[in-house]
């Protein structure tokens, strides 16, 4: 191949042949095929670049030079491994040409893991010392609200992510927004998604900028370098104190940075992040139809189940008639036998107080009527020298007392003190003359009870008191044989001696002479 480079010196011409780019690139590519044909590289994954195709692109490289990859569908499909930015892999494969963009390539059949890059291997160690703080722990993580009033939005204002998440929410449903503009990517990206974070979170709930209830911290795809402020530490220890719920919602599906982590909710992208951050309008009304037309139906058909329940326990009640025939008939019987009873009990406190009352005699009525008066009349007597005495008896204890005194002081005492005497006699007296009113009063009371309740006062009613011989009451007619007299209220008549008297029945006719019927003691 040398040969086709020889010249015939710098004096003549050069009898060399001319080459076409074609033919130059081919040439090319045969001594890169030919003599790297199998080759094992050690490498850092750099750019992925996964297109609709399937293939692959990637950059293998280390710290002085890169290599572009490729690996085609196929192969891509048998890789037990998929290299991911910043891995560190050995990659078998052949070396080749790109005649198209006069660039060498190196195409990968198979992938085996190497170790982590510098990279990865500071992003483990970093998400370790974290995780060992409990900055991870699942039990830290906030609830997010169903349906947030505010959402906060910390982002950059400008990129496509901002307008993915707006366009999302105001499909779904709308919410207020608020955003924390912010850089995504560089130096200043850590510092400022930290004070975005903090800054939402110190807002007070009743302040001119409503609080917001939820934080999405959003960023599009990109590679391990242009992800690296959402893996400092600031930002990761901001997530995790955020007392506002915070859904990460950092590059493509297959990026991970350590605020996932550290957030209460991962979401896979910016656009997901919205749908996560609230319901769909439509669908939660069509739930709610649904929910208040299953509650409509539960109501009917729980009416309609104990209405059919309460006419079967009807069917198996007795009829409202005869629930009301034992009663209706313990009640009849009871007021047959109430006015037996109150009959009776009437006939028994009738025979009971005229039995009573003919015992009673004036003459004892009047010895105790006359006993009270004379008692009376002789503690009225005795009340008034007691009276007297004690009056003497102060009066002499007063002279005694007020001898030796000063006599104008003692005239001013006595005065007082006849004063008060006197006021005393006078209570004394009064005391005397009502309390003797009383004794008097009580036994006119009694006196007018004794003589309510003396058989004489039964004699002017119609009523005859029977004696016997000794004095007695007759009061049975087993007992008629010993008949003496017959008392009426204006005398009494002898019976001629040895006359029997039939009894008369309890129950016996009325006369047909029509005389006057005998008064009832009641």
């Amino acid at each position: 191949m040398s040969e086709l480079f020889e010249e015939d010196g710098p004096q003549g011409p050069s009898n060399a042949p001319e080459f076409t780019v074609s033919e130059l690139s081919g040439a090319v590519k045969k001594i890169i095929e030919g003599e790297f044909g199998f080759v094992r590289v050690r490498a850092e994954v750099g750019r992925v670049s996964r297109p609709r195709s399937g293939h692959l692109y990637f950059d293998l490289k280390d710290d002085k030079s890169v290599i572009n990859a490729v690996s085609w569908k196929g192969q891509v499909a048998k890789m037990q491994v998929q290299p991911e930015e910043g891995m560190e892999i050995i990659a078998t494969g052949r070396m080749t040409t790109f005649p198209g963009g006069s660039r060498y390539q190196i195409i990968v059949d198979s992938v085996e893991p190497a170790g982590a890059g510098a990279l990865m291997a500071m992003l483990e160690k970093r998400k370790a010392a974290l995780a060992a703080e409990g900055l991870f722990d699942p039990a830290r993580k906030q609830p997010i609200p169903y349906l947030p009033t505010v959402v906060g939005v910390v982002t950059s204002p400008s990129g496509a992510v901002i307008r993915d998440i707006l366009h999302r929410l105001r499909d779904r449903f709308p919410r207020h927004v608020l955003i924390w503009p912010v850089a995504v990517q560089g130096q200043n990206c850590a510092a400022e998604v930290t004070r975005g974070i903090e800054g939402f979170n110190a807002l007070p709930k009743d302040g001119p900028i409503p609080r917001p209830d939820l934080i999405i911290v959003a960023r599009g795809g990109g590679s391990v370098e242009d992800l690296w402020g959402f893996n400092e530490e600031i930002v990761v220890r901001a997530a995790a104190a955020s007392n506002i719920p915070l859904i990460s919602a950092v590059g493509h599906e297959t990026d991970t940075t350590l605020i996932d982590f550290a957030s209460d909710m991962r979401a896979p992208t910016p656009t997901a992040a919205a749908e996560i951050a609230v319901p769909v309008r439509r669908e939660l009304w069509v739930t709610l139809q649904e929910m208040r037309a299953r509650m409509e139906r539960a109501l009917s058909l729980g009416v309609t189940r104990r209405r059919q329940r309460l006419s079967d326990l009807s069917r198996a009640l007795p009829q409202r008639g005869r629930l009301l025939d034992g009663p209706r008939q313990r009640v009849d019987q009871m007021e047959v036998r109430l006015n037996q009873a109150l009959i009776t009990s009437v006939s028994t406190r009738r025979l009971k107080l005229s039995n009573r009352s003919a015992v009673l005699r004036p003459t004892l009525l009047r010895g105790m009527l006359k006993r009270g008066q004379e008692k009376t009349v002789i503690l009225g007597g005795r009340l008034s020298p007691a009276l007297a005495r004690a009056v003497a008896q102060k009066r002499r204890d007063f002279t005694s007392a007020t001898k030796g005194l000063d006599p104008l002081r003692l005239s001013r005492h006595t005065v007082q003190a006849r004063g008060q005497l006197d006021q005393l006699a006078a209570r004394f007296e009064r005391a005397s003359k009502a309390q003797t009113e009383r004794w008097r009063g009580a036994l006119d009371r009694r006196a007018g009870m004794l003589e309510a309740l003396s058989y004489q006062k039964t004699l002017e009613r119609g009523y005859a008191v029977v004696w016997d011989t000794a004095g007695g009451v007759v009061t049975s007619a087993k007992e008629a044989s010993r008949m003496h007299e017959v008392q009426f209220a204006d005398g009494r008549a002898r019976i001629g001696g040895g006359v029997a008297v039939a009894p008369v029945p309890s129950k016996a006719k009325k006369p047909k002479g029509g005389g006057p019927e005998q008064g009832s003691l009641f």
